[in-house]
């Protein structure tokens, strides 16, 4: 493959990458059948009720539905073109009930009375074929019933409101910027979502959820003409549980520092003009001597890793060896918990988990089994405290409810555990970056997140990001490349030795975090403030072992 076809391939790839899976059953839609309100709330109450009834009749002790209204939108240029625009929808009703101790789950798009009734009776007849083969019963945490109860991301502005053109000139204008700014290639894309969820259960909950997120994202290459190599540099963005409104920082949403930073909203202009001057800067950059560094870690970067080393493991499925995919099982086994005492990492590291966090992406009110969204310590002062369960896991590590961490991707799949918002906590005492890299005698400064690898116990790793900041004696003397840091979980996170306050805290993230088998897509979001982890091993990535 020629160079630049490889380029404008991987260029493709990022787009592919961010853009979260379609569900079962989509459909192409006009952009102005995404506005229309879709189904009646009422109605909706009228088929789960018939679903609900039609399954305790065939047997079940308990059942919960599922409605699912499920709009796309992606707009997607290259240099000085439109790729792609397209909206769809998928529209549907999952049934999952308990029958003879066993799970049982069904699925359709036909969603009226009889439809649904049909669902239903299919999903006690798996249920109670299932239940020959198991070895014990479900045992589902008690939870109460809510009533009819309805809870929206609280957005300003609708993203599927704003006209395309206005986005494709927004992103066009991204892609000139880039150009003239000397980039040969950049590619850029405007993500929207729009779950509208309607979940009902036995237990007397009835629940309207309306969920919106969004993801503005670009990628810019430039090549050195002289050697044929070239550098990139992604978006600085993050995907977030907003509207289009995260598109409009103004002054007191910029972090000053190496490079502008935002905290609560975002300036794509800006942020591609840096990125076209970062490629230039990385181009001539000095390729890195491996050995021990100390990194301070911008959350652009930090939440991949946290993602990968902290909340994948914490999963109690996988820490039960329930779930192997997607890079495997957890070290953090049951003894670990059990002792109390499991020194996960330094006295700085207080990890949580929540589904609350306003303009995240895991920002529900309720879980896809009906449990309202909490929020729950992980690790404590460095020590392992807790997991991450559902209503069928909670009894396992002796929990009296459900953490209220069970998603499904659509209407069509079962849903089970998945990881909430898992953060980083902000430190205790006035500290901001300028203060953390005074403090370095030889170190790297990351920002945005790269390439990584972890092992199938979620131990060993190495992470790259996106550009790399050498700092010598305190300060930063240039760019560096060619970085990539290697360490395990728990020596990495015990090597955390400074974290800057609340007010550089800011939203990292997942749009479709893959997990399962079949495999499902969820987003999530992982907070936290710049971070220096002191030694950590270093190496050159572009140098043969």
């Amino acid at each position: 493959m020629k160079r630049k076809d490889f380029i404008h391939m991987a260029g493709m790839g990022l787009g592919s990458l961010v853009m979260p899976k379609l569900p079962f059953g989509a459909r192409t839609i006009d952009v102005s059948e995404a506005l229309n309100a879709g189904m009646d709330v009422a109605v909706k109450k009228q088929l789960a009720d018939v679903a609900l009834n039609a399954a305790r009749s065939k047997g079940a002790t308990y059942a919960d539905v599922r409605i699912g209204r499920y709009l796309n939108q992606f707009t997607v240029t290259r240099e000085n073109r439109i790729q792609n625009i397209a909206n769809t929808e998928t529209f549907g009703v999952g049934i999952r009930v308990i029958a003879n101790g066993s799970w049982g789950f069904a699925a359709g798009n036909d969603v009226t009375k009889e439809g649904v009734a049909r669902i239903a009776e299919r999903a006690v007849a798996v249920a109670k074929a299932n239940a020959k083969i198991i070895s014990e019963p479900v045992q589902l945490a008690p939870q109460k019933g809510y009533g009819e109860v309805s809870w929206k991301t609280p957005i300003v502005k609708n993203a599927f409101e704003v006209p395309i053109k206005e986005k494709v000139d927004l992103l066009l204008n991204v892609n000139g910027v880039a150009m003239k700014g000397g980039a040969n290639f950049v590619n850029s894309a405007i993500l929207a979502v729009n779950e509208q969820k309607y979940f009902a259960s036995t237990d007397g909950s009835y629940i309207d959820q309306d969920i919106h997120r969004i993801y503005p994202v670009f990628n810019v290459t430039r090549i050195d003409q002289a050697t044929g190599k070239f550098q990139t540099r992604q978006a600085l963005s993050s995907p977030v549980g907003m509207g289009y409104e995260y598109l409009t920082a103004t002054e007191n949403d910029k972090v000053q520092g190496v490079v502008t930073r935002y905290k609560n909203r975002y300036d794509m202009l800006e942020d591609v003009k840096n990125a076209a001057a970062d490629v230039t800067q990385k181009i001539s950059a000095k390729s890195v001597e491996p050995g021990k560094y100390d990194l301070v870690l911008d959350p652009s970067h930090l939440w991949l890793t946290i993602h990968e080393s902290v909340a994948h493991p914490t999963e109690l499925d996988r820490v039960l060896g329930y779930e192997a995919n997607f890079a495997g099982t957890s070290f953090l086994t049951l003894d670990k918990w059990k002792a109390g005492n499991f020194q996960f990492g330094s006295k700085l590291v207080n990890i949580v988990a929540d589904k609350l966090q306003t303009g995240s992406l895991g920002a529900v009110g309720y879980d896809d089994e009906g449990v309202k969204c909490k929020q729950w310590d992980l690790i404590k002062e460095g020590v392992l405290v807790n997991y991450q369960a559902i209503r069928d896991q909670a009894h396992i590590i002796g929990l009296k409810e459900s953490q209220g961490c069970c998603y499904s991707q659509s209407w069509s799949d079962v849903q089970f555990q998945r990881m909430p918002n898992v953060s980083l906590r902000p430190g205790k005492d006035p500290l901001s970056v300028d203060d953390m890299i005074k403090n370095v005698q030889k170190g790297i400064y990351i920002i945005g997140n790269g390439s990584f690898s972890i092992d199938q116990q979620r131990y060993n790793f190495q992470f790259g990001g996106q550009t790399f900041y050498e700092i010598k004696e305190g300060k930063i003397v240039g760019m560096l490349k060619d970085v990539a840091y290697q360490a395990n979980t728990r020596e990495f996170w015990n090597s955390c030795a400074a974290i800057a306050d609340e007010r550089d805290y800011r939203l990292g993230g997942a749009f479709n975090d893959g997990k399962g088998q079949p495999s499902q897509s969820n987003a999530v979001s992982h907070g936290s403030s710049t971070t220096r982890f002191n030694g950590v091993n270093v190496i050159n990535t572009a140098r043969k072992i």
